[in-house]
This record gives C-alpha cells, sequence and structure tokens, in this order.
C-alpha cells in the first residue's frame, strides 16, 4: 500500500481548503491512501416549532397552527409544512441561541452528503431532538396529554432519521444518544428508550449488527455495541448523560452500563479488537459554568462544576486504564464546542461541536482521517457554517495538523497540544477562537477565564482541576 508522504498530504489539504478538490471544502480528501475518512456530527437538537416562543404573540398563533398540521400529517409531508409555515424565519437559518430548523437541518445534511467520500459510516455523539420538546408541544396544543406529547416526540425523531437515512443512503449511523433524546430533557429516560429502539436501530444503524441484541441494550438502558463486518472493530456507544445524574432510578442502570462496558473492552481486547467509544456528555469539568465562578483578575475559581459525579467518572477511568491500547478513537458531544480532554494516557478524546447554534456556537462537524491499520485517528478537518455570512453556508474551516502543525497520531498529537497552548500564542489564539467554531462575537473566553478553559482539557478528576486553575 503507497503511503502519502506528509507534504502531499498538507498539499491536499491545503488545495481541499481552497475549494479546489471535492464539494464543501472538499474535506474528505485529505485522507490519504494509507487513511480512510469517517464524518462525525453531533447535537442536532431539531426543533420544528418557530422560535422565539413567547406566550402571547403572532408566533405563537403560527406555533400552534404549525404544530396542529404537523400533528395531523405524515412526515413525508413536513417539508412541505415547514416550507409553507407563515412565518419567514422557519425558512430561515437558526440564529445563535436556537435549536435546528428545518433549513438549517436541510443545510447541513446537504453538507455532510458532499463531504462524505469515502466514510464507509458516520457517527453521531447525541442530542437528535430539541430543547423542551414536550414542554413546547404543551405550549402550542389545547386539550392533549402527555401521552399525546410523547407521541409527538417519537414522531419528530422518526423525521429527523428518516432525513439522515434519505441523505446518507445506506451508510450506517453509528450513535449515542443524549440528554434531550428523550422526553424529560434528563434522558434518554427509560420510556423513551422502549418506545424508540425500534426505530434507532433501523433508521440510524440501518440494520447493521446483531438486531435484537441492539434493541435490547438500547431498550435496557441507552448503550450498545455492534461489530461491522469486514472491520476489525467494535464500535461502543455509552449512555455517558446518566453519569451526570446521582438518582436512586439511575443506580441500577449504571451498575449495569459498567459491568456491561468492561465486558465489551475485555471482549475486544481478548479478540484483538480496536474500539470506537463513542459518548455524549464528557468526563471532566463543565467549563463554561465553572468560568462564570471566575471572579477576580486572576481567574481564581470558588468552585467547580462536573460533568459526571465523581464516583461515576472515577470507575470509568479505572475501567479503560485497564485496556491500554484498546481504544482507538474516543469522541463526544454534548458541549456544542470544538474541544478535545486528555482523559488516560493515550486516550485522548475529541469532542465535536454541535450543529445547533443553542449555545452561540456556529453549526459545525468534523471528517476524520483515520489509520486503515489502528483504526485511530491521524488528522481531522472541521467544517462550519458562519452564521453571520449573508449566505451562511458551510464551507472548510481548518484541518488540525495544519492549524497546530502537529502530526502523528491524535493520541499523541493532542497531548503535545495541551501545553504548547501556553507555549505558543499561535496555537492558543487557533484553539480559542475555534471553540465556538469561528463565533468570536459570542465567545466568552477571556484573558481571566482562559486557566478554566485549559485546565479542563487536561485534568478530569474535580480536587486536581480545581487545584490547578486557582494555581495557574
Amino acid at each position: 500500500m503507497t503511503q502519502l508522504s506528509r507534504r502531499t498530504f498538507l498539499e491536499l489539504a491545503s488545495l481541499a481548503s481552497a475549494g479546489l478538490i471535492g464539494g464543501c471544502g472538499g474535506v474528505t480528501n485529505i485522507a490519504g491512501s494509507d487513511t480512510f475518512p469517517i464524518l462525525v456530527f453531533s447535537d442536532v437538537h431539531f426543533q420544528p416549532f418557530i422560535p422565539p416562543f413567547p406566550s402571547t404573540s403572532t408566533t405563537q398563533t403560527e406555533n400552534v397552527a404549525l404544530v396542529a398540521q404537523l400533528d395531523a400529517a405524515d412526515i413525508s409531508k413536513w417539508p412541505a409544512i415547514f416550507r409553507g409555515s407563515m412565518n419567514s424565519a422557519n425558512n430561515e437559518l437558526s440564529l445563535p441561541g436556537a435549536d435546528t430548523n428545518y433549513a438549517l437541518l436541510s443545510l447541513a445534511l446537504a453538507s455532510i452528503n458532499q463531504n462524505l467520500g469515502t466514510s464507509p459510516a458516520v457517527l453521531f455523539t447525541g442530542d437528535f431532538l430539541g430543547h423542551g420538546m414536550n414542554y413546547l408541544y404543551s405550549k402550542f396544543t389545547v386539550n392533549k396529554t402527555n401521552a399525546d406529547a410523547n407521541a409527538f416526540v417519537d414522531k419528530t425523531l422518526s423525521f429527523v432519521l428518516q432525513q439522515i437515512r434519505t441523505t446518507l443512503g445506506t451508510t450506517p449511523v453509528y450513535f449515542t444518544l443524549g440528554n434531550c433524546d428523550s422526553y424529560t430533557d434528563e434522558g434518554p429516560d427509560s420510556t423513551f428508550l422502549v418506545n424508540n429502539a425500534q426505530q434507532l436501530y433501523t433508521l440510524a444503524l440501518n440494520g447493521v449488527g446483531n438486531e435484537q441484541n441492539i434493541i435490547n441494550s438500547i431498550a435496557d438502558g441507552g448503550y450498545y455495541s455492534v461489530e461491522p463486518a469486514g472491520m476489525n472493530l467494535m464500535i461502543v456507544a455509552l449512555n455517558t448523560f446518566a453519569l451526570s445524574l446521582g438518582t436512586a432510578a439511575n443506580t441500577t442502570l449504571i451498575a449495569n452500563q459498567f459491568t456491561w462496558f468492561q465486558a465489551q473492552l475485555a471482549a475486544a481486547g481478548t479478540a484483538g479488537k480496536k474500539v470506537w467509544l463513542l459518548m455524549h456528555a464528557p468526563p471532566g469539568a463543565v467549563e463554561d459554568t465553572t468560568a462564570e465562578s471566575s471572579n477576580d483578575i486572576n481567574g481564581q475559581i470558588t468552585t467547580a462544576t462536573m460533568m459526571w459525579t465523581d464516583t461515576n467518572q472515577k470507575q470509568f477511568m479505572g475501567i479503560i486504564k485497564q485496556y491500554p491500547g484498546v481504544i482507538a478513537m474516543s469522541i463526544a458531544g454534548h458541549t456544542h464546542m470544538d474541544e478535545f480532554r486528555l482523559m488516560s494516557p493515550g486516550v485522548a478524546l475529541a469532542v465535536t461541536a454541535g450543529i445547533s447554534p443553542y449555545f452561540g456556537n456556529n453549526p459545525a462537524y468534523k471528517i476524520f482521517a483515520l489509520d486503515s491499520l489502528s483504526l485511530a485517528p491521524t488528522d481531522y478537518s472541521a467544517v462550519n457554517c458562519n452564521l453571520a455570512a449573508t449566505p451562511a453556508a458551510f464551507s472548510s474551516y481548518y484541518t488540525f495538523s495544519q492549524a497546530y502543525e502537529l502530526e502523528g497520531p491524535l493520541a499523541t498529537s493532542l497531548p503535545e497540544l495541551f501545553p504548547a497552548l501556553l507555549a505558543s500564542n499561535a496555537a492558543k489564539t487557533q484553539y480559542q477562537g475555534a471553540f465556538y467554531s469561528g463565533n468570536n462575537a459570542l465567545n466568552p473566553i477571556t484573558s481571566m477565564n482562559w486557566p478554566v478553559y485549559w485546565c479542563g482539557i487536561g485534568y478530569m478528576d474535580e480536587k486536581e482541576f480545581f487545584n490547578a486553575v486557582n494555581a495557574f
């Protein structure tokens, strides 16, 4: 197998960035003959309602009419309903602070399709559905029950999955579920999982893997594994938002998931298979919430907000450390930001920015170049949509190896980048600018709270993170 030189690789990536090869930036062409591309997207948060959502306004009336139409129609009719809705805002791209509307969903999927290239699969790291779906449904309907609201959520999920499936053809979408993939915004909750396991298997995975095993696993706890044919690989999708909640209802689910997770890693290790680990909420700190407690010129914090409970995080870290070299790639979403975290020696976690601009980020996704033998990522290109541009469109944003001048597997180059963000102003500026996928107007990173965001990369333990920030 002929190997592309690094120079040739970068020249191709440079051409792609200039839009001279491929489509929509042509970024899938970063993969050379010894690598293959894998496209990753996250946090779609599709919202069928017209924003904003006040209790009394023209929009309220329009949403009542819109929901009535959507309720009555088959999902195949929904695109026409959205395009013909009374408020033109429903046909314009979502603005920062809003979830993904039909216009943004269509634009994002068109870009993903254009940049799919030879990617044998697509990875999705959670939150198909918008925030507060049940609440908004009840707001725009009369004499409807919780069962009606749940049915509308299920129908909306069907619509999103069908739109993705229509776009990608037969390409499987290996997914994990997020907190908004639920009836409560704190899921995925058990009833939602039972009601939707079948369509998630059929429409997202497109029938890959053992159907009954996967459906049962999703219904039981929102996690599953699958071994794609022809690859020495196991894909493990965890329900990590459950690890954020210390409720009694989650105790059995979490215990069962950790037992299952350890068994998957052990089986993969014994069989000589590599693992791609898919998560929604990553471990470590909630950086933006923690940064809000920075209250002096030195950026000192009085508290640290963490993604998971301390007990759950320690157990997770203990498991992955028992299987060095087994996890080839680890990805997450939830934060909506372009960032990374160093979970354990040899296990660097890449977080993909969201399609939804709900937290002020520009919509974005990534295309990773993976080594054909190790199945580990060696580079990636980010694609974003600058919502401030006219017209707004998805295009090539940056390529990791070029932006940071680092080579080799991401498992080694990301740990190298961590100290470089302090030593190099250029690297720091690039990372901070890309954090919100280029929307610097809303980027909250300042010189005062930068220690929170930097320490959030390398210090997963709460005490270590807190001490590192205050000792910065």
